[in-house]
This record gives structure tokens, sequence and C-alpha cells, in this order.
């Protein structure tokens, strides 16, 4: 018998870099019955029309965990750095959104140029290198904790056959989710920085 996603006894997370799919990941978990840790604060905009599904209590966990008494169930959203000030008093499951490092940090740049900031004068290849360099640090930090169960979701993946990729997620999280709703709200429209070689349709 499937449990009933508010039913379950841990934590979700939808982790990964910046601009990777994370906020849509969490539309998709929120529409196939899970629910969602949001405030709201940070509202919809061109770059992420659909929500950014943030949390900011999220930030402040090293120094004040209490929003985690609540949380067993349910899905927030952390950036990766993040994770390392979780206690290791509870089960964690985290879906690690991977997606292609080439459209991650043009996806970033169209972000910054949009805002109107800078990126510090640090240069593609640099940033590649030290994401690249930071991932390989959490992955093998985590896998060295009992208390964290990871999967990594493609996105690129997630893009082309919907259904396939979030039935993998609907069985790492124990089932019970609406995996046809969940790849209904695939917007293949928002898949607007993709790498050189890839179809621009």
């Amino acid at each position: 018998m499937m449990t009933a996603p508010a039913d379950k006894d841990f934590l979700t997370i939808v982790s990964g870099l910046p601009r990777s799919g994370t906020s849509m990941m969490m539309r998709m978990l929120e529409t196939g019955g899970l629910p969602v840790m949001i405030d709201e604060i940070r509202t919809a905009d061109d770059d992420n029309p659909n929500g950014y599904y943030e949390f900011e209590a999220v930030k402040q966990t090293k120094e004040d965990p209490s929003w985690l008494e609540s949380s067993a169930g349910k899905v927030v959203k952390m950036v990766y750095r993040l994770l390392y000030d979780l206690p290791e008093d509870r089960t964690y499951y985290v879906l690690f959104m991977a997606r292609d490092l080439e459209e991650v940090l043009r996806s970033q740049r169209v972000m910054l140029e949009r805002n109107g900031t800078g990126n510090d004068g640090i240069t593609d290849d640099q940033m590649r290198m030290m994401f690249q360099m930071e991932i390989d640090k959490f992955f093998k930090w985590i896998a060295d904790r009992p208390c964290f169960k990871m999967i990594r979701v493609d996105y690129n993946a997630l893009m082309q056959d919907p259904a396939a990729e979030l039935t993998k997620v609907n069985e790492f999280l124990g089932g019970g989710l609406d995996v046809e709703a969940m790849a209904a709200t695939v917007d293949k429209s928002l898949y607007r920085n993709r790498k050189a070689s890839a179809s621009a349709t």
C-alpha cells in the first residue's frame, strides 16, 4: 500500500546549483501532493515565472533549526551549501537537481544581466571549475552521513521525458505522488538557456 505524501516521516529536500531546476521540481512535488514549505517572500519574476518556492528560515538553520520540528512529510528547497548546517538527528531525502553546467552558467549569466548585476569578473571557466569542486566535495560529504538519502535528478532528461524521470523520484520517495499531474506541469517554453548544440525549439 502506498504511503500518502503527508504521512512520510522524513523531510524531502530539493537541492542543487542555482538555475538547475530546483523551483520547477518544487512545483512538481506540490502538484504531485507533497506539502511545500515556502514563505513567498521572494515573488515570481521573468527568471522564475512560476515562483521561487523559497523558505527564508533555511538560511538560519545553523543558528535556529526550529523550523525542522514540523517538517516531516513536507518538502523544502535548500541550496546544497546549507545542507551542511542540518542536524543529523533525523532523516532527509534529497533530490539533487543535476543540470548540464554549460546551461547552468548560461542561465545564471542571463539572470545577472537582467538584474543589472555583474559576476565580479569571474569567467565561465572559473565558475565551472568552482562549481565542480564544490559539488564533488558535497557528494563526498553527504555519502558519509546515514541521515541523508540522495538521488540525482537529471534536469535535461526531465525536460525530454518527464514521466520517466518523475517515476524514479516517486519510487525514491516511497510512492504516493501523482506522477501524471507532475509531468503535466513541465513547460518546455521555459527551457530557454540550452547548450549551444541543443535545439532552440
